[in-house]
């Protein structure tokens, strides 16, 4: 395979929500289409955060490469930008040894930021914004501020779930350090054209039942493989604050502080995951360049790998077993 450096890359994007298949999906067409995957998810990037995250091991991966999953250590911030170039880095990586690319995850922000050229200036900060702002986090709670950036910023809130206290905290600080709405300052810096040609598939269950009955079947594995003694593990870290944000272990907290049953521990967590879904179905919606897969239309999962196959074989975008 020639890479032309004055074409675009392309990518094929694979996405939707929480436990909808894309782990699987991105890695059998990785294996059909000789590619790589760069994982999107804001959560599979930190380290000890294995089972609340999804993250595929060694066995599920089938020898298929990731890219920025479990890289991060728990105490660092990680930002849209940094993101960004992480990424880009890892593309032209994958790209040099002649290897197609496939993005794979859940976190809209992300992927948009990445595909579509978002360009991130040097984000604002100031310190005593961002202590004012915590300080009335630990006093109102996040709910509050939520409801606030949903008054100041309605589209960067959807963008959002309630439990990511560090975007919340940030786009509230953004609006009241530069006086612009966040979301203006995103759209304003798609300046620049993508260096991508990207086709987006999107799994999705045409009954949503189905996906619900997936996440609940999820969270009964993730306990059963450990998610207590990894939630309990990872909130006796020092820095614990990217854990209190991630849908997996703040729920079990209660838990294990004696306030709630484990039954009732893991509906929460049921119900978390299951309004996080709904958050992603709400953004990627908005796609219309989305080639939508709805898995319960097939009668197994292999048939609907072969129906994703078939469009990116249609359009052309890669050729199956492309080798050198």
């Amino acid at each position: 395979m020639k890479i032309n450096t004055t074409e675009k890359i392309p990518v094929v994007a694979v996405v939707g929500p929480t436990a909808s298949g894309k782990t699987a999906m991105a890695i059998e067409l990785a294996k059909i289409f000789n590619a790589e995957i760069v994982s999107a998810d804001s959560m599979q990037i930190y380290k000890g955060m294995d089972i609340a995250s999804a993250k595929p091991d060694e066995e599920e991966m089938q020898g298929i490469r990731h890219h920025l999953i479990d890289f991060l250590d728990n105490s660092e911030r990680y930002s849209v930008a940094r993101y960004i170039d992480d990424a880009t880095a890892a593309i032209k990586d994958i790209r040099s040894r002649n290897k197609n690319v496939i993005v794979c995850g859940g976190t809209g922000l992300y992927i948009d930021s990445l595909l579509k050229n978002i360009i991130f200036e040097e984000e604002p900060d100031n310190s005593e914004i961002r202590e004012n702002l915590r300080t009335r986090k630990d006093e109102e709670g996040i709910e509050s501020l939520y409801n606030e950036l949903k008054r100041i910023d309605p589209v960067t809130a959807e963008s959002l779930h309630i439990n990511n206290e560090g975007r919340i905290l940030r786009a509230i600080e953004t609006y009241y350090l530069t006086g612009e709405l966040p979301s203006a300052l995103r759209e304003r810096s798609r300046s620049v054209e993508s260096p991508y040609e990207v086709l987006y598939i999107g799994l999705n269950y045409e009954d949503r039942d189905i996906l619900y009955d997936r996440i609940n079947a999820r969270v009964e594995i993730m306990v059963e493989k450990g998610l207590i003694t990894e939630a309990k593990e990872y909130f006796s870290l020092e820095n614990k604050h990217t854990a209190a944000q991630a849908i997996g272990h703040k729920e079990i907290i209660p838990y294990l502080s004696g306030e709630l049953s484990l039954k009732e521990a893991k509906e929460n967590l049921k119900k978390a995951t299951r309004h996080y879904a709904k958050r992603q179905m709400t953004w990627f919606r908005r796609n219309t360049e989305i080639h939508n897969i709805y898995c319960d239309k097939y009668e197994n999962f292999s048939d609907a790998v072969n129906a994703a196959a078939m469009i990116i074989k249609t359009n052309g975008l890669f050729k199956a077993g492309e080798t050198d």
